[in-house]
C-alpha cells in the first residue's frame, strides 16, 4: 500500500525507516477508542452533507467489522503500516473500496491520536478510581475487624507513641482518597475533545466538534488547535499523579516487608503472595510487595522520560510526541497491577495482634501523656518536657518501667505528681485519653470509618 504522503516523494520509505518509526508494535491497543472516534467523525461528515450519507454509513458498518475482526484475533497488524490508524484506514479501504479514504476529510493523524489516548485514558483512569475504591474498602474492612488493637506507632522507623491498629491503617485510607480526589480532577483535563484540530490549523469544511463531543461523551472541546495537537499535559498529569499515587503503594509495601521480618513479627504474609528461596528452604519472601517498591521507579521514570520529551519540543505537533505512549501505557499497566494485587493480598494478612500490643507501651511510649498530664497541673509545656525526660532517664538507669515507678520516686522530679499519673502510663489508656480531632482515640476511629464509608458510597 502507498504511504498517505506518497504524492509528494520519489523514493519509496526505506524498510529500516519503516521499522525505526513504527508504533503498531504498541499503539495496537488503542485500536478500540481509534474506531470509536472514526465512526462518531464518519456520522458528523454525513450529517453535515460533507460526504454522502450513504457513504457514512458504509464507512461505520466497515468499521464495525473490522472491530469484531480484531476482538476475535483475526485482524493481522502490519508494520509497514505504521501505526493503528492506517492500519485500520488501510484496511477500511480494502474492505469498502474508495469510499473509505472519505473518513480522513477533515482530520488528521495528529487531532486523532490525541482523541485516541484521551479516550484511552479517560477509560483507564476511571478504572484506576474503581480500583483505588476496592483497595479503600479493604483498609477500611481490616480496620473495623481491629478497632481495639494496639501497636506502637513510629517516627524516625522508632518506637513513638502507642497507637490503634486502625489508625495506622487509615492513614493510607487518607492517602488514597487524595490519590482519587487528584485522579477525578485530571478526568476534568482529559475530557476535553481534540478531533477537529486537524494538523494544527483546523478546517475550511463546515465540521460540527460539539455534535463529536456529544456523541464521545466529552464535556469540552479545545479552543485551540496548535495547543490541541501538541499538548501531552494530560498524560503528564496523569504519570504526576500516577507517581504519587504508587510511591503511597510502595510506603505500604516498606511498613509491610518490616512488619513481615522476624525481627518486627508484627504479622504473616499469605503463603500465596510469597515466594521462597532456591537454597534456604526455610525462606518467606515477602517478593509481590518488594516487586511493588520496585515497580514504583518505573512510574517515576515514565513521568521523567515524557516531561524530557516535551521540554524542547516547538510548536505544534512533533514526530518525538509517538515517545508519549510507551511511558503512558506501562504506568497505566503499573498501577492497574499493583493496586490489583494489593486488593487480593490485604484482607488474607494474619496480624500478630499479641505482639503488636505488647511492644505498644514499651520503650517509654507514654512518656508524652505525663508531659501533658503535667501540663493540666499547670506546669508550661517545655518544663514539664524536661520532668519527663528525667523521669525517662532514671528508668533507664534503674531498668524499670514508668509503671513500675512508686509514687515515691514520681515526687523526686515532681510534687505535682498524685497517684491518678497511673492512668496515664498504660497504652490502652493512652488511646482512650485522646482528645483532638483525627487523633487515635476509639471515637475518632469510628468518626473516621464512618466518614469514609460515605466517601466511597
Amino acid at each position: 500500500m502507498k504511504k498517505p504522503w506518497a504524492g509528494r516523494f520519489k523514493e519509496q520509505t526505506s524498510k529500516i525507516v519503516e521499522h525505526f518509526t513504527e508504533s503498531i508494535s504498541f499503539d495496537n491497543r488503542l485500536w478500540r477508542y481509534d474506531i470509536k472516534g472514526s465512526i462518531a467523525h464518519a456520522k458528523m461528515l454525513g450529517k453535515q452533507g460533507i460526504i454522502p450519507e450513504g457513504d457514512a454509513q458504509k464507512i461505520i458498518k466497515g468499521l464495525e467489522e473490522i472491530a469484531k475482526e480484531i476482538e476475535t484475533g483475526r485482524f493481522r497488524f502490519r508494520e509497514d503500516l505504521e501505526d493503528i490508524h492506517m492500519n485500520i484506514e488501510s484496511a477500511l479501504i480494502k474492505k469498502i473500496g474508495e469510499v473509505g479514504g472519505k473518513l480522513h476529510t477533515a482530520r488528521s493523524r495528529n487531532d486523532q491520536v490525541a482523541l485516541d489516548l484521551r479516550l484511552y485514558l479517560r477509560a483507564e483512569v476511571k478504572e484506576i478510581i474503581s480500583l483505588i475504591k476496592k483497595l479503600h474498602k479493604t483498609f477500611i474492612h481490616i480496620a473495623t475487624k481491629h478497632l481495639d488493637s494496639l501497636m506502637p506507632g513510629y517516627t524516625h522507623l522508632q518506637r513513638a507513641q502507642p497507637v490503634l491498629l486502625p489508625h495506622h491503617l487509615l492513614a493510607y485510607v487518607e492517602m488514597l482518597q487524595r490519590d482519587k480526589e487528584r485522579l477525578t480532577d485530571i478526568l476534568k483535563r482529559i475530557n476535553i475533545l481534540p478531533l477537529g484540530s486537524c494538523a494544527l490549523a483546523g478546517s475550511t469544511l463546515p465540521i460540527d466538534r460539539a455534535y463529536v463531543a456529544k456523541l464521545l461523551g466529552f464535556k469540552g472541546i479545545s479552543e485551540n488547535s496548535i495547543d490541541a495537537v501538541s499538548d501531552r499535559d494530560f498524560i503528564i498529569e496523569f504519570l504526576s499523579g500516577a507517581a504519587i499515587l504508587i510511591m503511597h503503594l510502595s510506603r505500604l509495601a516498606e511498613e509491610l516487608i518490616l512488619w513481615s521480618t522476624e525481627e518486627f513479627r508484627f504479622i504473616e504474609l499469605p503463603d500465596a503472595f510469597t515466594t521462597g528461596s532456591s537454597i534456604m528452604p526455610q525462606k518467606r519472601n515477602p517478593d509481590v510487595v518488594e516487586l511493588i517498591r520496585g515497580k514504583t521507579g518505573r512510574v517515576y521514570g515514565n513521568l521523567i522520560s515524557l516531561l524530557t520529551t516535551m521540554k524542547g519540543l516547538p510548536l505544534s505537533y512533533n514526530r518525538d510526541l509517538q515517545e508519549d505512549k510507551l511511558p503512558l501505557f506501562d504506568t497505566v499497566d503499573t498501577v492497574k497491577a499493583c493496586l490489583t494485587v494489593l486488593i487480593e493480598m490485604l484482607p488474607r494478612i494474619k496480624f500478630n495482634l499479641k505482639r503488636m500490643h505488647e511492644t505498644a507501651g514499651e520503650g517509654f511510649s507514654t512518656a508524652t501523656d505525663i508531659a501533658e498530664y503535667l501540663v493540666t497541673k499547670g506546669v508550661p509545656f517545655r518544663k514539664a518536657h524536661e520532668i519527663t525526660g528525667k523521669i525517662v532517664l532514671y528508668c533507664i538507669e534503674k531498668k524499670k518501667k514508668l509503671e513500675e515507678l512508686t509514687l515515691k520516686e514520681f515526687y523526686i522530679f515532681s510534687d505535682l505528681i498524685t497517684d491518678d499519673i497511673y492512668s496515664c502510663l498504660k497504652a490502652e489508656e493512652s488511646v482512650r485519653h485522646k482528645k483532638s480531632r483525627g487523633s487515635t482515640s476509639p471515637d475518632e476511629i469510628k468518626r473516621q470509618i464512618k466518614r469514609f464509608k460515605k466517601l466511597i458510597k
